[in-house]
């Protein structure tokens, strides 16, 4: 089972950075992005990161909650985060449940090789808990500054 647009995203929790859990439900009544990236520490993870990173004020005007997901175990988001300075959370999905949820686990190709991996992806949920817009197999250049803006256009139609 898969989100759609819509519809009620199901509930999850999982580890994040700082010790703590995020539980989906927990965040009702504020807006979320939820982005899937596939490694910690590669150059375009760190770009993303960065570019929400640096907007991550006009994201919290926006009423918004910013969440960053790959596979890496905790002290490799732990990591990252301290590295780049993050200031929002990175939940560590080794098992893939959120992953699976969101459905990011793709088929990938590496020099050749094919490997399961997660597609670069981007979904923004309503105060409400339902999946307003999805992007899927995202370009990093730009890509923050167009989430913002319908973060922006979601809170203020609420």
């Amino acid at each position: 089972m898969s989100v759609s647009i819509g519809q009620p995203v199901p509930d999850f929790t999982a580890s994040a950075t700082g010790d703590t859990t995020v539980t989906l439900s927990e965040l009702k009544g504020r807006q979320v992005v939820v982005y899937f990236y596939p490694k910690a520490s590669t150059p375009g993870c760190t770009t993303e990161g960065g570019d929400f990173r640096d907007r991550k004020e006009a994201f919290d005007a926006a009423n918004t909650v910013i969440l960053g997901v790959s596979r890496d175990g905790l002290r490799a988001q732990e990591n990252f985060k301290a590295k780049q300075g993050f200031n929002f959370a990175l939940l560590s999905d080794k098992d893939e449940t959120v992953c699976r949820l969101f459905d990011v686990i793709k088929l990938k190709k590496l020099y050749g090789k094919e490997h399961l991996g997660i597609e670069r992806s981007t979904f923004l949920i309503d105060a409400e808990g339902r999946l307003a817009r999805e992007w899927r197999g995202v370009k990093v250049p730009g890509h923050v500054e167009e989430v913002l803006e319908a973060a922006r256009e979601l809170h203020g139609a609420s």
